[in-house]
């Protein structure tokens, strides 16, 4: 990532994100579930996040940004995340793209955030598989 871009996606920093994703996971039933997600961008290293999410995947939720992409207003991230559950499951995850649009100089909110929950989880996570998508808003 070059330093400009660097400097814009870091200060995408703290990002409020609700989480809603339809879950297929062993007994082969969709079950809607939710939460909050909040990281802070630029932790450890300028291509990482690191945060926490509440509800139904409540534990310690970390992205690294793969790779950007810019387009006037538009900032394209390429994750991978790295999520923990609470109680130590690991739930993997596919990587993702988000798609954000600038708001503020420097500030940043998502547009568009799919993602997929693969099946290469532990625990409870085991087996499970689902699409989600976030509903973001920047906090001032």
């Amino acid at each position: 990532m070059n330093a400009a871009t660097t400097r814009s996606v870091t200060t995408f920093l703290a990002v409020l994100v609700i989480l809603t994703v339809t879950a297929t996971g062993q007994s082969k039933r969709c079950t809607s579930i939710g939460g909050v997600i909040l990281t802070n961008l630029g932790v450890p290293d300028a291509n990482s996040t690191m945060g926490y999410a509440t509800g139904d995947l409540k534990g310690a939720v970390g992205v690294t940004i793969l790779n950007t992409e810019s387009n006037g207003n538009t900032l394209v991230l390429h994750v991978q995340h790295h999520w923990v559950s609470e109680s130590g499951d690991v739930i993997s995850l596919d990587p993702a793209t988000a798609t954000t649009t600038q708001v503020a100089p420097g500030l940043y909110a998502v547009v568009t955030y799919p993602f997929h929950i693969n099946v290469n989880g532990t625990g409870k996570f085991a087996g499970v598989s689902a699409t989600a998508r976030l509903l973001a808003k920047p906090i001032w």
